[in-house]
């Protein structure tokens, strides 16, 4: 188990924890909560060795293997696969120690080499780190490709497949949901309801928390405080916890303003002298109970649109994709994602936007917002339309050198070149004001952009979006940095806004909280999704599989060009017959892979019964060198099994 006992912990002259104990259990699943700048990533660092406790006692069973996302951007010309693979530790060193053993001539060495590098998962590593990839939403096709050629999210989701890799006794991940979309999301929660480790995670994803833990650290004012259950568990016990404290500190306050009366009145009066002493050795030994000093709250609004066409937006047969590269040769064609969408966005509608990754939502919305243009058909605009737009990268284009003053005061210039202030006050005063309602006070103000926090620099994105005064909200991912107070604030924020509000995000319970109705990108079209949040998460489930599988077919179809061909009509036997003709050498290769599997499979029982019993060290390592030849062997063949399998199924379904 781990321990934490009167643990006092500083960052430079700050005291992050002091006097903290706790316990974890093994196989305990946690999560780690509490305001930004507690001390949460610090308490990480202790766990991982990194940071030393400045007094008290900290343990962690030192035969104890940890896994944790690195935070670092990985720059590797290696395939997405293989970075994955390299990040079980227990398999390099097994590879490590059997490269060594092959330099010498110890054959019990080699023996032993090769029966840790069978137990550390060599001949399974391959499919083990692809379940990984694809579960976090990469294609099929993007196995092989290399780390660099993915954008830096998609580098981080690879971080994260690599620490899953990795055997663990413990599990630290820190944020681990802000590169997910909703549908890599779930099948992460899936992954981690079946780890069987002691898990620690940070998180301000509140349905996240209460799906995958079991217990709740909550860190505040220095203190670390245990509570058994998950996060809604949590806030149920804290907000009981907190009554019972006001209401204590409200009755010993009443106690001590009695004693207090007794013994201004009486100290003077020598028959009451005694009384008024023993009152103020009372007053002095008692334990004093703090007054509840609850988190300040953050709230904030959308102020009422200038107007409200209605409808908002009409969509009518609209493709929605990407034009074609500049360097592309003439006559080009765009690529389309999403097509023939028809439908209108109307005054007040609250709109989710679902769909697995990568069916188009973000293109979509990218066209509502006129970032992109509609490839086909028409889109008509209410008069009037005011759109704000939150797009998952809008942090990227803050200016890094650039304060939050100017940045306003630069929207002001821009809105006013466009023709679009609508009535705002622009002073520079009126300007500060309203930066300090998104908590840019004092010198804030005035601070770099670049310095700030990913959760600071979002609510600047907030402060400019809601200046602005949209009746049409557009919001991509607007969470990922933003904290469990801000998510609450924005969450109300929405739900009070009078315009019209189109929402993607992973965040389900700020879908549940502000959306009352659903649309569908999956296919190619856009179609209402009639079911709940819950029925969408089986959805995503069942649809993550087929893509796969299809993906998988498609794969092997193509690697073995069938011949389709579309014959006339025939009757049943003369069909059944030249199926049969045409399937005759694919089957005839396929029976003798079975043969061959079931030859390599029970040699491969063999060896494993001679490895349990005693042998000579030159027989072992001649076995353990078998045994993984043999294993390569029924690998290729299997693969090749299924690709024969495919390749008739096809032919049946061609010539049916």
């Amino acid at each position: 188990m781990i321990t934490i006992k009167n643990v006092t912990l500083r960052r430079s002259a700050k005291v992050l924890l002091e006097g903290a104990t706790v316990t974890l259990n093994p196989g305990e699943k946690v999560g780690l909560v509490g305001r930004n700048g507690a001390g949460k990533s610090s308490l990480f660092a202790l766990l991982n060795g990194n940071l030393q406790e400045d007094s008290g006692e900290f343990y962690i069973p030192t035969q104890w293997r940890m896994g944790q996302v690195a935070q670092d951007m990985p720059e590797t010309e290696q395939s997405a696969t293989e970075f994955v693979i390299e990040g079980d530790t227990v398999l390099n060193d097994a590879r490590a120690e059997v490269a060594a053993a092959e330099a010498t001539e110890d054959g019990e060495r080699l023996g032993n080499a090769y029966m840790a590098l069978y137990d550390a998962g060599e001949h399974d590593a391959q499919s083990r780190a692809q379940a990984l990839i694809l579960g976090l939403g990469f294609k099929t096709t993007e196995l092989d490709n290399p780390v660099n050629s993915f954008s830096g999210g998609w580098r981080m989701r690879l971080q994260l497949a690599r620490a899953l890799m990795c055997p663990s006794d413990l599990l630290l991940l820190d944020e681990p949901t802000n590169h997910l979309d909703l549908d890599a999301l779930v099948w992460l929660e899936a992954w981690l309801k079946r780890y069987e480790g002691t898990m620690v995670v940070i998180s301000h994803d509140r349905e996240f928390l209460d799906a995958v833990t079991n217990v709740t650290l909550h860190i505040d004012a220095g203190k670390l405080v245990r509570y058994g259950g998950n996060y809604s568990k949590f806030e149920d016990m804290r907000a009981e916890q907190m009554e019972l404290q006001q209401n204590a500190f409200a009755k010993q306050q009443d106690k001590i303003a009695h004693l207090q009366k007794f013994i201004a009145r009486f100290k003077a009066k020598a028959s009451k002298a005694k009384q008024a002493q023993s009152r103020v050795k009372a007053l002095d030994r008692m334990e004093k109970i703090a007054p509840l000093l609850a988190d300040a709250d953050f709230s904030f609004e959308f102020k009422e649109p200038a107007n409200l066409p209605n409808p908002m937006l009409s969509m009518q047969g609209v493709s929605v994709g990407y034009p074609a590269p500049a360097d592309a040769p003439a006559g080009t064609p765009p690529t389309v994602i999403v097509q023939n969408v028809s439908r209108s966005v109307l005054a007040g509608q609250r709109i989710g936007i679902l769909g697995a990754n990568g069916q188009g939502k973000s293109t979509l919305v990218k066209t509502i917002a006129r970032d992109l243009k509609a490839i086909g058909g028409d889109m008509t605009e209410g008069k009037g339309l005011n759109i704000g737009y939150f797009a998952q990268q809008e942090l990227d284009v803050l200016h890094p050198a650039d304060n939050p003053l100017q940045h306003m005061i630069d929207l002001c210039k821009k809105l006013t070149a466009d023709g679009k202030l609508a009535g705002q006050a622009t002073r520079e005063q009126d300007l500060r004001s309203f930066l300090g309602q998104f908590n840019f006070g004092g010198d804030m103000v005035k601070q770099a952009v670049g310095s700030m926090s990913g959760g600071e620099k979002a609510r600047l994105v907030l402060c400019m979006l809601v200046w602005q005064r949209p009746n049409l909200l557009l919001m991509d991912e607007p969470t990922n940095h933003l904290d469990l107070a801000t998510r609450e604030a924005l969450s109300m924020a929405l739900n009070e806004f009078e315009g019209t509000v189109m929402l993607v995000s992973h965040d389900r319970a700020l879908l549940r909280a502000v959306c009352d109705e659903f649309w569908m990108v999956s296919r190619g079209g856009v179609e209402p999704f009639d079911g709940d949040l819950d029925d969408y998460q089986r959805y995503l489930l069942d649809e993550g599989k087929r893509l796969r599988a299809e993906a998988v077919a498609a794969a092997n179809a193509a690697a073995l060009k069938p011949v389709v061909v579309v014959a006339a009509p025939k009757d049943d036997a003369q069909l059944r017959k030249d199926i049969n003709e045409k399937k005759r050498p694919l089957k005839k290769e396929f029976d003798g892979v079975e043969k061959s599997m079931a030859t390599l499979e029970s040699e491969k029982t063999a060896l494993h019964d001679k490895l349990a019993t005693p042998l000579a060290p030159a027989d072992i390592a001649e076995a353990g060198k078998r045994l993984k030849a043999v294993e390569d062997e029924l690998a290729a063949l299997e693969l090749r099994w299924l690709e024969l399998t495919e390749a008739m199924d096809a032919i049946e379904a061609a010539m049916a």
